[in-house]
């Protein structure tokens, strides 16, 4: 694996501002994934990949052909917009070779001092190469550590055309960090029996699980009258807001659950006296228990009508996406190849569980089985955010080995 092409890869790409913004309509949301999107489509062309492409959406698709005939086709998926948590404008990436273990104050922000006290992974790094950001933005390796890590893996296998493989298909998606990545993807080009999402953290993880999430939107319609002549006339829905926030189950607050605990999550409160606005995210490994979650917030809003006369609330349920397990168990070689392929490189690997998702739960849900892989990121959608050049070349060594090991499926 070519180490000094693929971090002059993502250096180059985390300087590309693919911020992805909320409620625009648009897809991609942002001009600068259009941007990194043609970029890769050059790149990809100049390595050899004939029909390299960027489609409407700005999706980008490309093909390495395959030495054995009639072997399953498997593909490889990241996202290219970053986290609207944190500006990735003027990324000023921070390369530390053989790092030290130490304390890191970022240039840009000395109050910014990444430790093992506020990061213990960072502990594990030492005597590897990390790249840091200065303090001022996110560094964007979720996910472009995992758009160089595929684009690395793709440039290994054209210049070693003997590694036994089927087709392998690569193709990145747009807006992943606002819900939307695989909106447009489309599968019939992807043409492949299995996908591998690179899009985890640190080294070793297989994510096999994640949430199963719907959005709640709970509406409170109010009466606004002038308030020094409110009296008898004036419904105030951000009153109502107040007594609805006030009685959801504070045991199902993120604040207070872990592991295979699922969550209600009051996120964003909007509007006034007239008409107000709270929405829920609604998240569970247990599909089945989101229906449960709904009809929790459909009792409180009822009781909320009883409190505040006069006030209306109404709830509509947005699907998300559901649990990758719910569809990896019908095809279940896309979990134990991945094993396997940590297994044949000596190495550990730990089969996880993410509290989030990814486009690897969508894919799955349509019928493209795509368990997450790690990506070597860490800290993600922080200024602290950082990325291990090693992990990422470990990734890109596991990546070879899940394409031999489907070569030759059992």
């Amino acid at each position: 694996m070519n180490k000094k092409r693929l971090l002059e890869r993502f250096l180059q790409y985390v300087q590309i501002d693919t911020t992805a913004v909320e409620d625009t309509g648009n897809y991609p949301s942002s001009p600068g994934q259009l941007e990194i999107g043609k970029l890769l489509v050059d790149q990809m062309t100049s390595m050899g990949i004939a029909d390299a492409v960027q489609d409407q959406w700005g999706i980008v698709y490309g093909t390495i052909p395959g030495n054995i005939e009639d072997a399953p086709v498997v593909a490889f998926n990241s996202h290219v917009d970053t986290s609207p948590e944190t500006t990735g404008k003027g990324v000023k990436p921070n390369v530390i070779e053989n790092f030290d273990g130490s304390d890191i104050v970022l240039s840009g922000d000395p109050t910014k001092i990444m430790t093992a006290a506020n990061c213990p992974e960072l502990a594990v790094a030492a005597g590897k190469t990390i790249i840091t950001t200065d303090g001022t933005t996110l560094l964007g390796g979720d996910d472009k550590a995992g758009v160089a890590i595929i684009m690395e893996l793709a440039n290994h296998l054209i210049e070693n055309p003997d590694i036994p493989r089927g087709h392998v298909r690569i193709f990145f998606t747009c807006d992943e960090e606002i819900g939307h990545g695989v909106d447009h993807v489309d599968l019939d080009k992807v043409n492949a029996t299995v996908c591998y999402n690179f899009d985890g953290g640190g080294q070793g993880d297989i994510d096999e699980e994640t949430f199963s999430a719907d959005m709640a939107v709970v509406t409170f319609t109010g009466v606004n009258t002038h308030p020094a002549y409110g009296k008898d006339k004036m419904v105030n829905a951000s009153r109502a807001v107040g007594h609805f926030l006030a009685r959801m189950p504070e045991e199902l607050s993120p604040e207070r659950t872990d592991k295979r605990q699922g969550f209600l999550h009051p996120y964003t409160v909007e509007g006034g006296v007239g008409k107000a606005t709270v929405k829920v995210l609604i998240r569970d490994f247990d599909t089945a228990r989101l229906t449960k979650y709904a009809d929790i917030l459909r009792v409180t809003a009822a009781d909320v009508e009883t409190i505040c006369p006069g006030t209306k609330v109404e709830i509509k349920i947005v699907e998300q996406y559901r649990n990758m397990a719910d569809g990896l168990v019908h095809e279940p070689r896309a979990v134990q190849y991945a094993m396997d392929a940590h297994e044949s490189l000596g190495r550990s690997y730990q089969r996880t569980i993410v509290r989030g998702g990814t486009d690897g739960s969508r894919l799955t849900e349509l019928g493209l089985p795509t368990p997450n892989l790690s990506s070597g990121q860490h800290n993600i959608h922080s200024p602290l955010e950082w990325a291990c050049l090693d992990e990422m070349v470990a990734a890109c060594e596991v990546g070879v080995e899940i394409v031999k090991r489907w070569a030759k499926p059992s």
